[in-house]
């Protein structure tokens, strides 16, 4: 009996891609992967391009392309993460963009690699089509995360990996409001193994990442596996406060055996007053912030709020 891989696609105002994504898929399954089955969920985050229509077109006659069309866009993180509940595959490749800029064709590799024995196989853009400046920016990220995580994160890797069936399905055990899937899905085993691509440019379309979402998804990144930000606050509060008591006790030796040498009246008090009220109060944000950080880690379970408008070829 043949083995089934999900693969799910994001997709948002892809309709130059869609069909073309399909046919790349179709063509790796019937050439190179002969001996498995594959089922494609696709995910519209509420395109407006008519996209909605294509994806409708092609599902009548291909009854392993399954779509699922959302009320709104979410973002491509939740709508991804959400359709991991119906896919019904021996493996599972989280997030495989319909644009096509992750390399379709390693899909090869991870299954091969994943009969190997390896829970996750997963890939690694260590070469990216893009400009110098934002290149040295993603490699100064990926350093800072994995420096501060409380799990080892593959630098260089995104949500576009296999895992094996055991593992996805604990994946929705996490009801996370806005999931980091690659930090989640490492958490889940060391048994791991990497496969270097080069990261493409888009053949059709526009991204729809810009500064702004790239922004707000690295520091969901910095803070998911991490209490290190908010610890180097209270550090800078104890710092901050140990100065100030340091200088009180100069002050108070100055004014008592150096007659008033050093001192201009007034200004002493006024220093002192400002930083070490400045270095508690950031030493009690920061002590708040721990507590806020405890709770942050138990109750970031909301109920899912993704709504889906519409579902096809799915039970």
């Amino acid at each position: 009996m043949k083995k089934n891989i999900s693969i799910i696609a994001p997709c948002y105002n892809e309709r130059d891609n869609i069909k073309l994504f399909f046919e790349k898929i179709k063509k790796i399954f019937l050439e190179s992967l002969t001996n498995y089955n594959f089922e494609l969920i696709i995910v519209d985050d509420c395109s407006t391009d008519g996209s909605d229509e294509i994806l409708r077109e092609i599902s009548k006659s291909n009854p392993n392309i399954k779509i699922i069309i959302n009320s709104r866009n979410y973002g491509v993180h939740k709508s991804t993460f959400n359709a991991i509940k119906y896919a019904k595959g021996d493996a599972l490749i989280p997030m495989l963009p319909v644009d096509m800029q992750d390399t379709p064709e390693l899909i090869i590799d991870f299954v091969n690699k994943w009969e190997q024995g390896f829970d996750i196989v997963y890939g690694i853009k260590k070469k990216r089509d893009e400009t110098f400046i934002l290149k040295s920016v993603r490699n100064f990220y990926y350093r800072i995360v994995n420096k501060i995580s409380n799990i080892k994160i593959p630098p260089y890797v995104g949500e576009f990996q296999l895992i094996d069936k055991k593992l996805y399905r604990e994946l929705l055990n996490y009801d996370d409001y806005y999931p980091y899937t690659r930090g989640l899905i490492a958490s889940l085993s060391s048994n791991s193994i990497g496969v270097e691509y080069t990261w493409q440019k888009r053949v059709k379309g526009k991204s729809k990442m810009n500064l702004f979402k790239l922004f707000d998804l690295g520091i969901n990144g910095m803070i998911s596996f991490s209490n290190f930000p908010i610890r180097i606050f209270t550090f800078f509060g104890i710092l901050i406060s140990s100065v100030s008591f340091l200088f009180i006790l100069i002050q108070f030796f100055s004014h008592f055996f150096l007659e008033g040498r050093m001192n201009v009246p007034g200004i002493s008090t006024l220093i002192v007053a400002i930083f070490f009220f400045s270095g508690i109060q950031v030493l009690f944000l920061g002590i708040v912030g721990e507590y806020i950080a405890a709770i942050h880690s138990q109750v970031r379970k909301p109920k899912k709020n993704i709504i889906v408008k519409e579902k096809i070829n799915i039970d």
